[in-house]
C-alpha cells in the first residue's frame, strides 16, 4: 500500500500563527480525526456564521457528515456554500509562571472544502456505516439496518480531505527567562476522557450480558482529549 501523501498547504489552510506546531503528515490527520467523536462544521448562512458539532465519519480520504435533510447548515453545505470542518482533543492545561504563557496542549485538525451531499444508495449506506462504527464499532452488523423512510431524513455529505492542517501542542510551559526564577508552579495538568461503565436501556430484559463490541470499551480504557 502506498503511503498517505503529505498534507499540500493552500493559502487557506497554510498555519501562520504557531507555524513551528503545524504537521505535514498526513497520518497524523487521520489520527486526530478518527480519535473523535464529534467536530464542528461551520458555514455561512444568510451572511452570518454558523458553526454546529456533527457527527462524522471517516474512510480513506472522504469524511462523512450526517443530519437531518431539514438541517439548513446542511442544506446550504449540499448547495455548494464552502465549508469548514473542525476536531480538537484537550489534552492538558499547561501552567505558566506567567498569566501570558498560560496554555492548552492539543491537537486539532482543520478541513476546507466543498461538501457533495451523497444521493448514490450504496454509497449512502456506505457512509452510514462508516459514521455507526466511527462512533461504536461492532454496531452495523448487530443492529437493524435503517429503513426507506429513515434513509430519506437522513442528509449524508462527503467531504475530501484534501484541504486540511494539523496544529499539535505538547510539553511544558514555554515561559520566558525573566520569570524562570518566580516562586510559581509551572507544568501540565493532564485532561483525558475515560469511558464509564455500560448503563442498560432499562426496557431491556435483566439477563441481557453487555456484548463485547460494548464491553470492552467499557471501564479501564481513556482516551486522551
Amino acid at each position: 500500500m502506498d503511503p498517505a501523501p503529505p498534507l499540500s498547504p493552500t493559502p487557506r489552510s497554510t498555519i501562520r500563527r504557531g507555524a513551528k506546531r503545524a504537521r505535514t503528515d498526513r497520518t497524523e490527520l487521520y489520527a486526530v480525526l478518527d480519535a473523535g467523536l464529534v467536530g464542528h462544521l461551520g458555514v455561512v448562512l444568510h451572511g452570518s456564521p454558523v458553526v454546529l458539532p456533527t457527527g462524522y465519519g471517516r474512510r480513506g480520504d472522504t469524511l462523512y457528515l450526517h443530519g437531518s435533510t431539514g438541517a439548513a447548515s446542511l442544506r446550504a453545505a449540499a448547495a455548494g456554500v464552502p465549508v469548514c470542518f473542525t476536531v480538537t482533543h484537550v489534552d492538558g492545561v499547561v501552567y505558566a509562571r506567567s498569566a501570558f504563557h498560560h496554555s492548552l496542549n492539543y491537537r486539532c485538525a482543520v478541513v476546507h472544502g466543498m461538501a457533495r451531499r451523497v444521493t448514490d444508495p450504496e454509497e449512502h449506506l456506505l457512509g452510514l456505516e462508516v459514521l455507526t462504527e466511527h462512533l461504536a464499532p461492532g454496531s452495523w452488523t448487530a443492529t437493524r439496518r435503517p429503513d426507506r423512510k429513515e434513509l430519506a431524513a437522513t442528509a449524508l455529505l462527503a467531504l475530501d480531505l484534501t484541504e486540511a492542517s494539523v496544529k499539535v501542542r505538547t510539553g511544558p510551559p514555554g515561559d520566558d527567562e525573566r520569570d524562570l526564577s518566580a516562586p510559581v508552579w509551572a507544568g501540565v495538568l493532564p485532561l483525558r476522557t475515560v469511558v464509564g461503565e455500560p448503563e442498560p436501556c432499562p426496557l431491556l430484559p435483566a439477563d441481557t450480558p453487555v456484548p463485547a463490541r460494548v464491553r470492552h470499551r467499557a471501564v479501564g480504557t481513556a482516551t486522551a482529549g
